[in-house]
């Protein structure tokens, strides 16, 4: 009987070993599974992330030497395709059933990106072509909330479910979850910002030495609705359908000037309305008129500040001219 007992409980106590092994490997595989799943996501973001980069460096002029259209069409492009082709990959990467919703959260993340690339292809070409700029360059604007969003989600959505992951398998201390942001900087989500980058790359411009001999450019004129605005006495303009800008740009330098942009900001801060124009070339000594359509609907009844600005041209000193407030009260 003692034998028997002893016996039982020896078979007992191999059976409970056998048990907590088995667990301890499941469980050690679960682990693993998790580790090379969180590998694998720091490959797809840094593939990524890279792609932003490239993607920044070109719409910024900064990849050095003159870009011809065609080769900025066929790098986005590029960016398209292998965009997709690791949406593809994330999709089919081997995840244990446990990271279910930050897979998920990864997959959209990636394709917000994949889409952006693929609107701004289109777009960009539109914009650097000579009919339809302010067009192509709004639609590349709107494209960047995708950059945006792609980014929240991975921050706010993707990271910490994954971290809940990590802190159930008792994981935080050795699994570090990678970071990635696409868009580099919230300056890409206005269209002035936007729309003087493009101008750099239709022009060639890439922050180089200016030509030799004086340049500068000032603003003149300028008057809405064929009103003339002055600084410091608020105009009052009724609305209308056709209501526009015309904003006299000078050129008091010793050079013509090529593809240069007016802006227009008609409000305060983020509600403002961001306004732009071009003017394709002026020589030196010449004044040009730009109209600028004012195509959103401004506050009525109040004091609303306006700001217009021709931006400086390359090699220009002397700024204090080329910007000036006014305001004016809307009415209906």
């Amino acid at each position: 009987m003692v034998r028997r007992a002893i016996a039982a409980g020896v078979g007992l106590l191999v059976l409970i070993l056998l048990v907590l092994g088995v667990r301890g490997c499941l469980n050690s595989r679960k682990d693993q599974a998790v580790k090379d799943y969180v590998g694998d996501v720091g490959a797809l973001v840094q593939e990524s992330d890279q792609q932003g980069r490239a993607l920044f460096q070109l719409l910024s002029g900064s990849r050095g030497g003159r870009e011809q259209a065609v080769d900025i069409e066929n790098q986005l492009n590029q960016y398209r395709v292998q965009s997709a082709m690791l949406v593809d990959r994330a999709r089919d990467t081997d995840h244990p059933g446990e990271v279910d919703t930050p897979q998920r959260y990864l997959l959209e993340t990636l394709e917000f990106r994949r889409d952006g690339l693929a609107e701004i292809a289109d777009g960009v070409p539109q914009a650097l072509g000579d009919r339809g700029r302010r067009q192509g360059t709004d639609k590349v604007t709107a494209d960047m909330q995708r950059f945006l969003t792609s980014d929240v989600i991975y921050s706010q959505r993707f990271v910490p479910n994954m971290q809940g992951v990590l802190d159930d398998r008792d994981l935080r201390g050795e699994v570090r979850i990678p970071r990635s942001q696409f868009l580099p900087d919230i300056q890409w989500l206005q269209p002035s910002f936007v729309g003087q980058r493009v101008s750099r790359i239709r022009t060639g411009r890439r922050g180089g030495p200016a030509t030799p001999g004086l340049h500068g450019t000032g603003l003149g004129a300028v008057s809405l609705g064929g009103q003339a605005l002055s600084p410091g006495s608020p105009a009052s303009v009724q609305l209308a359908g056709n209501l526009s800008f015309d904003v006299q740009v000078m050129n008091q330098g010793e050079n013509t000037e090529t593809d240069l942009e007016v802006r227009v900001a008609v409000g305060r801060g983020g509600d403002a309305i961001e306004l732009t124009g071009t003017l394709d070339s002026i020589a030196a000594g010449e004044t040009k008129t730009v109209k600028v359509a004012m195509d959103q609907q401004p506050p009525t009844g109040q004091n609303v500040p306006i700001m217009v600005e021709v931006p400086s041209v390359p090699g220009e000193k002397k700024t204090d001219n080329n910007k000036q407030t006014y305001s004016a009260i809307f009415t209906k």
